[in-house]
Order: structure tokens, then sequence, then C-alpha cells
């Protein structure tokens, strides 16, 4: 996998350009919700049609004729509604409950014919023809803009045009990937059995757990979480010109606040990683992180995703990658090597107790083991736990707000 990095633009729109993004937003839309409808089944997932080939070759000329789009627009809006079926299907066949997915928010996939980018601006096609808002850069230089999108070392992959309704703006995100120089290319894995691996759990009372033994907690987080939506609620309350300005004020704000907060905790858990030389950092699999976790509100499923978002664009920079796996009993299995007693009764709130071996520890660090293990036994790699204690392992209950457990070394745990 190449080195990756996504620059985020905003755009400065003048009121007939807005009213040509909206519109062409709403025709896109419009083919995404049809083509979602068209490959879904209500009687079996394998009545669902996921070949985007096929689906393309049966809509594509409809929606040309029902549409002003660009030929490109109306193939992404294909694409995208194709691979939502798929990732709906894969739950399916995993016997959780799912629906046809539908498409409201106003987002939209640009590729090279569709979007071509200047020093200053961007021409994107729309259904009144070309449009070419500049870009509203910080002043501060290189900005992220010119250190990827502009620079010869990287090569635009593709962007999406994003609308803000709760500020009004347009925002592009930009992906870009490293070309040529040695650190071009980063494997996945390389599947050597020297890889050390480092696992991490993404939790409601710790933000982030790594197999290490270091607690990210999220008592910050949602405080101020809790901070901003109470100023919404008290400014809603007011139903003043003033409040709904300073309502909007107060999102880019939090939004601000928020994407900063979790691009330190991406960098620290990125650098823990290079200090205990981890060649791999795994994640559960987020797919159906609102289902494993019921109790998350909506901030701390956004807080996940975009820490796993951060961390996989950072790590291969630093030559370390990033891995998934299933999620399916971390919590309740035993991380010890010479255990692994699975069992719901193992795991009461934060303590984890094996009913088999008796051992306990904090439940979260034993979920962060198990997931690194779970990735480590499959590639034959080598998982970097926490340090010893005195009781064998890492202490039980420890909350340490950004920190480590206590310990004098670093032991290597080979997967069985």
């Amino acid at each position: 996998m190449g080195v990756r990095r996504t620059a985020v633009v905003k755009l400065a729109v003048s009121d007939e350009q807005r009213d040509a993004l909206h519109r062409t937003a709403e025709q896109y839309l419009y083919c995404a919700n049809r083509t979602a409808d068209y490959c879904w089944s209500e009687a079996s997932y394998t009545e669902c049609k996921t070949n985007k080939r096929q689906v393309r070759d049966t809509l594509y000329s409809d929606f040309r004729e029902e549409t002003e789009l660009q030929a490109q627009l109306v193939q992404a809006a294909i694409r995208r509604a194709v691979e939502a079926v798929k990732g709906v299907v894969e739950r399916w066949k995993k016997g959780q409950r799912v629906s046809c997915p539908t498409f409201t928010a106003e987002t939209m996939n640009y590729d090279t014919r569709s979007a071509t980018f200047y020093r200053n601006k961007v021409s994107l096609s729309t259904v009144e023809g070309r449009v070419e808002p500049s870009f509203v850069l910080p002043v501060d230089s290189p900005t992220p803009y010119e250190r990827y999108v502009l620079s010869e070392d990287y090569e635009f992959r593709e962007s999406t045009l994003r609308y803000d309704a709760a500020t009004d703006e347009f925002y592009l995100n930009i992906s870009t990937r490293r070309v040529g120089g040695d650190d071009a290319e980063v494997s996945a894995d390389t599947g050597h059995p020297d890889q050390t691996v480092l696992g991490i759990d993404l939790g409601v009372n710790s933000l982030a757990v790594s197999s290490t033994g270091r607690f990210w907690q999220g008592d910050d987080y949602d405080h101020w979480c809790r901070e901003f939506e109470n100023r919404r609620g008290q400014m809603q309350q007011r139903g003043t010109q003033a409040a709904h300005n300073a309502l909007l004020r107060l999102g880019k704000r939090e939004e601000a606040w928020r994407k900063q907060y979790i691009h330190t905790v991406a960098n620290e858990l990125v650098s823990e990683a290079v200090e205990h030389d981890c060649d791999v950092i795994v994640f559960e699999d987020l797919t159906d992180i609102r289902e494993q976790l019921p109790q998350a509100k909506w901030h701390h499923v956004w807080a996940f995703r975009r820490l796993f978002e951060y961390v996989e664009y950072k790590a291969p920079e630093r030559g370390v990658s990033v891995g998934q796996v299933e999620p399916n009993h971390t919590s309740q299995r035993c991380s010890r090597t010479d255990c692994g007693f699975t069992h719901e009764a193992n795991r009461d709130g934060e303590h984890f107790h094996c009913q088999k071996c008796g051992y306990e520890v904090n439940a979260d660090y034993n979920a962060a083991k198990n997931i690194g293990l779970r990735y480590a036994r499959k590639r034959k790699h080598r998982l970097r736990s926490s340090p010893k204690s005195g009781s064998g392992d890492a202490p039980v209950d420890v909350r340490v707000n950004g920190g480590t457990l206590n310990g004098e070394r670093h032991q290597s745990i080979a997967g069985d």
C-alpha cells in the first residue's frame, strides 16, 4: 500500500456556483438512490445485484437521459451505490439486521476527468457546466494542498466534494498517493515472520488502549463533547438570529477541536508503535461498530472512525502498516497464550477475570492484546505486549491518561 495523504480544502463559492453544486448533488443522489433500489432485494442477499459492470450497463443510459449529469458523475454515483449494497450484503450474510442503503448527505466523487486542479482554484463538472471556485487556503506555507496535491512526489487519486450543512460551506477531500522514492510503497503486510504487532482496542471508557499498556482515556473528550452539546442546546432555545449565527460559529470551533484532538491521539499512537519497534498497528474492523458498542454515542463512533483514518495515512510515512481483524469475542477471550478461554462471564465492565485460569486484568487492555494476537497468529508475527508486573502481567484496572502501565521492560509474545 502506497503512502497516502488527504488534503482537505475549503472552497469559496459564489451564489451561482453554490446553486449549481446543490443541483448537481441532488441529481447525483437521485442516481445513487435509484441504483441502490435497483440492486436491493428484500427476499435474499443472494438476489441483490453487486456486479458494477452489469448494473452500470443497465442503468447508465437511463440516468444520462433523466439527468443533466456528466458521464463520469453518473458512473461515480452508480459505483458508490453498488459498493454500499455490497457492504450491507456482507453484514446480512453474518445474520445482522440490514436495510437498503439510502443516500442523503451531499457528497460527490470526482475523478481527473470531472475535476481539474490549479494552484488556487478547481474546475468542477456540474449540471450547469464547469464552475471554478477558489480555494480558501491558510496563510502559512506550505499548505497540505501545496505539499501533496501540487507536489511532484504525490499523484492525484480521487476527490470527494462535501457540503457541510452546519456551516453552509463546501469542502474538497483530495486523496493523493506518494510516487517514486524508497518509501513509495509500504506493504500492508510483508508476511515476514519477524514482524511485530501492536494491538489497539477502541472503547467508550478508554478512547484507545494499546497492547503495550498505554491508555488514551476519553474523559476529557467526553467532557468537552458534553460542554459543546449544552452550549448548542442553550443557543437553540433562544431562537434568535444572533443565537443562530453563534451556533454556526460554535459548530466550526467544535469540528476543529474534535479533529485536532483525534490528530493528537493518532500521532501518539503511531509514535507508540515506532518507539516499540512495531511493524503493524492492528484495529478491530469498524464496519459494525454501532452494533458492537450500542452504548456508544455518535461522537464516540465519529472518533473511532476518524482515529483509524488518521492512523491509516500517518503510519505508513513512518514505516508502519495498518491492519484490521474481526472483532468477535476479543473482549471475552483470555489473552494469555496458554489459556484463550472465551466466555461472556469473563468480563465485568472494565474488569476482566478469566473463569478458567484466574487471570485478572483491565478489560480494555485484555481486548487490545487479543486484537493483536488474532492478527499475529494468522501471519506468524509477534505481539508487542505490556511490561511484566509483579502479578505476571499488567495490573488490574489501571487508568492512565495518556500514560503507560508500570513495569521495567516490554515483552514480545510469539503467536501460537
